[in-house]
């Protein structure tokens, strides 16, 4: 079973808050597939990943640049890892139906879209069926709080 962390945005969108957890995704020595909800979504992070000035360097891929097994950050609008990766990060709403195969899952979501967070209540109700282990996260002017 996966452990599932819901990160609830509120100060920040997914492209700002993306470049750190990926940071320490390889500052932890592991790989992870982004998974976006658009080609168009997927095209715009690509370009925000390459230009985001911290960390100043995350090393990654997708299918237009080809060679997956070499990529330690694989961005893909599938529900796919063809690098290996240990840590799975869903956006824009997106599941998996593969979460067993991660080691962590990261969900981000945008706190200020009640649509948005009606949805992730509804992933978190399912992966809580499932028997994976939940952890919730929300974001403050402090950084990142664990929530009971």
């Amino acid at each position: 079973m996966a452990e599932i962390g819901f990160y609830h945005l509120t100060r920040s969108s997914a492209d700002q808050a993306l470049p750190a957890l990926l940071g320490r995704t390889l500052a932890a020595g592991q790989r992870a597939v982004v998974r976006c909800g658009s080609a168009e979504r997927l095209a715009a992070l690509d370009t925000a990943l390459w230009l985001c000035p911290e960390p100043s360097w995350l090393p990654h891929g997708s299918a237009a640049t080809g060679a997956a097994d070499l990529q330690p950050i694989w961005l893909t609008t599938e529900d796919e890892a063809p690098n290996n990766a240990a840590f799975l990060f869903l956006l824009d709403g997106c599941d998996s139906e593969q979460l067993d195969r991660f080691t962590r899952v990261f969900d981000l979501f945008d706190g200020n879209d009640e649509a948005a967070t009606v949805a992730a209540r509804e992933r978190w109700r399912a992966a809580k069926e499932a028997g994976h282990t939940l952890v919730y996260w929300q974001q403050t002017d402090r950084g990142w709080e664990k929530k009971a």
